[in-house]
Formats: structure tokens, C-alpha cells, sequence
């Protein structure tokens, strides 16, 4: 997993990851109701612990946008935060459960359609929602992907009120930013050394911080204050910190609720950290395939820990995994140096972090979002066909209108569907000759054939000659046994025979001496 050849490009990458990962952990604890100093906790674990522990290359967690409203109503249900902690300690266990249950193997049926539509649509929230925070306007909290907000605006309504409240010092920031990245990137790509070890993003961030400074200085109109700076609760040191962990309060153990809502979060971080790291397999484009049930053990780790010292609830998180990924991050050394960096900065230099205006980060942030949802993507998707490009789309609109985890949700059951009607497809043939008819199962058949079968049965006029062949497969699920011998039966009445190939296994249990009569024939 760790390669010192790689460490430059490891190194390149935390820096990238630790500037995403920063607001978004203020923002994430922000939007749960949650201490702003249990964000940052979680994003320490996510990355030092879960990093380590975890078998992927480039995968990075931290706390989740998609548990937000989770984690909110369960801190109201149970009264306290550090009753809610309890339920994070007990879901890590829980998904240290998971992960010795081999539960991580769910995370191999996820179809490919679902997966590129979730990256795509991320994409296109990071663009739309990162926009008025770029123009200056922080209404919202940054790393919110749900298309209501808390305050009653949706993701178009709110791109609305910041075309009409724009700050110009921080427009200018956000241009001065983008200008930076973009060619910085580009000089890297020609193979300039200094440009390929100092990311663009860490000159961007402090480019924007002194040119704020110049405006207190100089322009006095432009100067970016308030709730358009990253806020952290710390002014510094390492007693500070540390005095903002809280233990679980243990006597809620005997609380049942508690027990609900720790299974309720170790379900969906679950999902949420397998989705996330069969994406980044395919991001990452090096045929790497992660261990699921060493993830769920890597994510158990994390929130036991979080629950044990007052974070709230992390996954493996998309938006900081594909920072790493077009940062250069080769191995997870880049993941653990990334909450190296957050936890040493917050405790040493936290008053030079709250310098940062948000629409530079906003602009880090849209560059990651262009990068998943290129249009490139969807011409691809597209040209794969319908079976494939429609459980696309849907997903990147259900997630577009409803929340990640909602959007999810539709976008697999109707993946599901399609896949469904793919595995149908050609699994059962009829061919017919006169009264002669001949039934192939070509490759295994489940119950979702059922239908198609029952429909070919229907079809076969009474006093005809059947030949069932399933030769050429090895499973055939019980009910398509059962539809068989229905048929068999309901065929001795109307005189119709029926042949079986014998030389499938599959179909052994229907040989049994006596059972059919005479019309039924054993065929070698």
C-alpha cells in the first residue's frame, strides 16, 4: 500500500484533500446540528485511522453529507450528543460485525450504470452548489448535495439570490483562484517539476488570503469578513483541542433507541463507504479491486473511535476521494496525510485558516465537480445503450432533485430493472416446427424467467411434441423445477408429450422413475 516512490505524489495530494476536506467537515457537522469541533474530529479519523486500516489505494473518508439528516434527528430523538455518540460507537461495531459476515460482498452487485451516474451527478451538485459560495454568497453551508436546503430554498432558487447578492472581492478571489489552478495544472501536465510538487490548489488558497489582505490594506470595499471565511472553533493549541473531545454517555445504554439508530448508520455508512470505494476503483482507472469487508472494517474502526471521543459518523466519501485521485494520490499514505495535515494545522495555525475565504475553496471544489461530470461521460454512456444509459441519467436526476442517499436509492432500483431485463434476454428460447416445439435454456436460469416460460408454455396448443432442453446450462432455479413439472402434469391431460434433455444436471431432479408416466421421455 505505501510506496516511497510515490510520496511526492502522496504528498501533492493531502495537501489538495486537506483543503476540500476542511470546509466540508465544518459544513457536514454544521448542517447535523453537531459541535463544529466533531466535524473535524471525524475528518482526523477518517483520515489517519480509517486510512490506515483500509485496503484502498486512493479512497478518502470523513464525515458524510448523506448522513446529515440522520445524524440531526437522531441527536434530537435521543436528547444529547453524547448519547448520539454512543449510537456511533455501537455502529462501528456493528460494522465490525458486518465486515467478519463478509457483508462487504453487497457492495459487488452495485451495476456500473449506477455508479458512473453518482459520480456524475456529484459532479454537477459540486458545480451548482459551489457557484454562490464562489460569487460570495455563504447562505448555505458548504458540502450540502441536497437539492432542498434548510432554509427553504432548493439549488436553483439559491444559484437565483446569489447572481443577485454577489460580492465582488469575493468574485475576484474566486476568478484569481480559478486563473491559478487551471494554468498551474496545465504547467504541471508539460513536466515542470515545482508545478508537479506544489499543488495549485495550496498557491490558490494562499494567493486568495494575501490578495484579502491587500484589500483591508488597500481596497477596503472588497474585503472578505465574516461569514464568507472559514470559521474553525479553536484559536490554538493542543489543550484546546483535546478538551473538545467528549466520552459517550454510557448510561444510555440501556436505551433501545440507541440500538435503532447505531444499526440505521452502520447500514447506511455502510452502503454509503461500498459505493464509494467501487467508484473509486473505477476512477482511479488501475484495474485495482478494494476488499469490501476490509473497508467495512476500516469504517467500523473509524466510528468506534469517533463515537468514543465525541465525532460524528464518517464513510468513505467521493468528493475527497477523487481530490486524491486528480491530486495524484497513488497510495493511502495520501488519505493518513491528509488528517495529519488537519489535525496539525488546527491545533497550530487555526487563526492563518480562518484567513481562507470560502470562494476559493468554492473553486477547488467546482474543478473536482467538472472532473466527474464531463460530457465526454455521457456520450460514452450513451453509445452503451439504453439498458446502460438510462439507469444513468435517472440516477444523476433523482440525486439532482431529492439527496445523495434518496438519489441512490432510485438510481438501484431501477439499475436493478434493467439489469433484470438484461439477464432475461435470450436466457429461454422456443423454436417451433408444426406441432413441434423446442424449448433451450441457454444459460442459467433463475425465477426472473419464470414469466417468460410460463408465457412459452401458454403458447403450445394441446397434442403437440416437446423437447426441453437444458443442456447447455448447470443452474436452474426451483421455480422454473416446479413451472416444469406443472407443465408435465397439465400435459398428460391434453395429450401433449414432452421430452427432457437428460444431460443437464440441472434438470436431474425431474427424472425420477414413475412420477410423469409415459409421455414424459429421458432423452440422452
Amino acid at each position: 500500500m505505501f510506496n516511497v516512490a510515490y510520496w511526492k505524489h502522496d504528498l501533492r495530494a493531502s495537501l489538495v484533500v486537506f483543503l476540500v476536506a476542511l470546509p466540508l467537515c465544518l459544513g457536514v457537522a454544521l448542517a447535523s446540528n453537531a459541535p463544529l469541533s466533531s466535524g473535524l474530529i471525524a475528518g482526523i479519523i477518517g483520515g489517519i485511522v480509517v486510512g490506515f486500516f483500509s485496503s484502498s489505494h486512493v479512497s478518502v473518508s470523513g464525515p458524510a453529507a448523506g448522513l446529515t439528516v440522520i445524524v440531526a434527528s437522531a441527536i434530537t430523538d435521543l436528547g444529547s450528543f453524547q448519547v448520539f455518540t454512543l449510537s456511533v460507537f455501537i455502529a462501528g461495531l456493528l460494522q465490525i460485525i458486518f465486515s467478519f459476515m463478509k457483508g462487504g460482498s453487497l457492495g459487488n452487485y452495485f451495476p456500473s450504470s449506477v455508479i458512473k451516474g453518482m459520480l456524475a451527478a456529484i459532479g454537477l451538485i459540486l458545480i451548482l452548489k459551489q457557484f454562490p459560495h464562489a460569487v460570495g454568497f455563504d447562505n448555505d453551508y458548504m458540502g450540502n448535495t441536497s437539492f432542498i436546503q434548510k432554509d427553504g430554498q432548493n439549488t436553483f432558487s439559491e444559484i437565483m439570490l446569489a447572481i443577485r447578492s454577489t460580492h465582488l472581492g469575493s468574485i475576484l478571489v474566486a476568478l484569481l483562484s480559478l486563473f491559478i489552478m487551471l494554468g498551474w495544472e496545465r504547467a504541471a501536465q508539460k513536466g515542470k517539476s515545482i508545478f508537479q510538487l506544489i499543488p495549485g490548489a495550496l498557491v490558490a488558497v494562499l494567493s486568495a488570503v494575501l490578495m484579502n489582505e491587500m484589500y483591508k490594506r488597500f481596497f477596503p470595499g472588497l474585503i472578505i469578513d465574516g461569514q464568507h471565511l472559514v470559521k474553525l472553533p479553536y484559536s490554538g493549541g493542543f489543550n484546546e483541542f483535546f478538551t473538545s473531545f467528549s466520552l459517550p454517555d454510557w448510561s444510555a445504554l440501556s436505551n433501545s433507541k440507541v440500538y435503532v439508530t447505531a444499526f440505521v448508520i452502520a447500514t447506511v455508512a455502510s452502503i454509503e463507504s461500498l459505493l464509494s470505494v467501487d467508484a473509486a476503483d473505477k476512477l482511479s482507472g488501475e484495474g485495482r479491486i478494494t476488499s469490501k469487508n476490509r473497508e467495512l472494517f476500516a469504517q467500523g474502526m473509524g466510528n468506534t473511535l469517533c463515537g468514543l471521543v465525541g465525532g460524528i459518523p464518517v464513510t468513505a466519501v467521493i468528493v475527497r476521494t477523487t481530490a486524491n485521485i486528480t491530486g495524484g494520490g497513488k497510495t493511502k499514505l495520501s488519505a493518513i496525510m491528509h488528517g495529519v495535515w488537519l489535525l496539525s494545522c488546527v491545533i497550530t495555525i487555526p487563526f492563518i485558516l480562518n484567513l481562507i475565504p470560502l470562494s476559493t475553496l468554492a473553486i477547488v471544489l467546482i474543478l473536482v465537480g467538472y472532473k466527474l461530470t464531463k460530457p465526454k461521460l455521457i456520450k460514452e454512456m450513451y453509445q452503451k445503450g439504453m439498458n446502460q444509459f438510462i439507469p444513468f441519467m435517472v440516477t444523476i436526476l433523482a440525486i439532482l432533485f431529492t439527496d445523495l442517499l434518496m438519489g441512490i436509492i432510485i438510481g438501484m432500483m431501477v439499475g436493478f430493472v434493467f439489469v433484470i431485463r438484461s439477464n432475461m434476454h435470450k436466457s429461454i428460447v422456443m423454436v417451433q416446427e408444426g406441432n413441434q416445439y423446442l424449448i433451450r435454456f441457454y444459460k442459467d436460469v433463475s425465477f426472473l424467467q419464470k414469466s417468460a416460460l410460463m408465457k412459452m408454455f401458454q403458447e403450445i396448443p394441446e397434442k403437440s411434441s416437446v423437447v426441453i432442453d437444458g443442456s447447455k446450462n448447470v443452474f436452474v432455479d426451483d421455480d422454473i423445477v416446479d413451472l416444469i413439472e406443472d407443465f408435465i402434469k397439465h400435459s398428460k391431460n391434453v395429450g401433449t408429450s414432452v421430452e427432457l434433455m437428460k444431460s443437464s444436471l440441472a434438470l436431474s431432479s425431474l427424472f425420477k422413475e414413475g412420477v410423469y408416466g409415459q409421455n414424459t421421455k429421458n432423452v440422452a
